[in-house]
């Protein structure tokens, strides 16, 4: 992909990692769309980068995603990259009374709206690009966040699949696959220790400007490239008795 004067729709890309890629991406000289469910959030963003463009859309919501997509067809039919950043993580474990409700909640946030986007985007005309933020737990899960922890492991793997499902279209799909990294995903304060958004951002950059198509980070990238008995080993480290 070329790094500049694209059009890019970034999911939940008022926070976190959404809102590193979305700052990146207009220093390289891009227009930037990003949604989010919070007007305040998405405002707050506006104001630091007045070039931004904006839409409150809760994406657990099938009609508004059917809304999204059909202002992108009609406002923005130039847009060529589309990248799937919104996520919730949440923990809990399987005795929780509220367990399966909110186990719902996350399953159509993680999983169901982004491949609903894609299958409402791949068709426009100028889409080029697809990126899906999964994580490092897509291999190795944290027990802590079971329902996330497995719906990055479907994301991985339709990612894959999609990759070979679009080569005919000559659209590129690329996985962004970050370790815990400090922002507020999961409850403020969980990842305090971790490393800042803005080291993770600039190794994505570096790998995009390499034509990679799974860009990882630290612990993220040892589990890519980790053997069966090395995730065995991270699993048995991460989740002890």
């Amino acid at each position: 992909m070329k790094a500049a004067k694209n059009k890019i729709l970034i999911t939940g890309g008022a926070s976190g990692i959404g809102l590193g890629l979305t700052e990146r991406f207009i220093q390289e000289d891009n227009t930037v769309i990003i949604c989010g469910r919070r007007a305040s959030a998405l405002e707050k963003a506006a104001q630091k980068f007045p070039s931004l463009i904006t839409k409150v859309c809760d994406l657990s919501v099938e009609k508004e995603r059917v809304e999204l997509t059909q202002w992108i067809y009609r406002h923005h039919p130039d847009l060529n990259i589309l990248i799937n950043n919104a996520g919730i993580q949440q923990w809990m474990t399987i005795s929780d009374a509220d367990f399966y409700s909110r186990a719902k909640k996350e399953m159509v946030t993680n999983m169901e709206a982004p491949l609903h986007l894609i299958s409402l985007l791949s068709n426009l005309s100028s889409l080029n690009t697809i990126m899906n933020v999964t994580s490092g737990l897509s291999f190795v899960p944290l027990s802590k966040v079971p329902v996330y922890s497995a719906s990055k492991a479907f994301f991985h793997s339709f990612t894959l699949s999609l990759r070979q499902m679009l080569k005919s279209k000559d659209i590129d799909v690329i996985e962004i696959i970050p370790p815990a990294l400090n922002t507020d995903l999961g409850g403020k304060g969980l990842h305090d220790a971790a490393p800042p958004v803005s080291e993770f951002i600039e190794s994505v950059f570096q790998q995009l400007k390499e034509g990679k198509q799974e860009i990882a980070f630290g612990f993220s990238e040892i589990m890519l490239k980790a053997s069966a008995e090395d995730l065995k080993i991270a699993f048995n480290r991460m989740n002890p008795a």
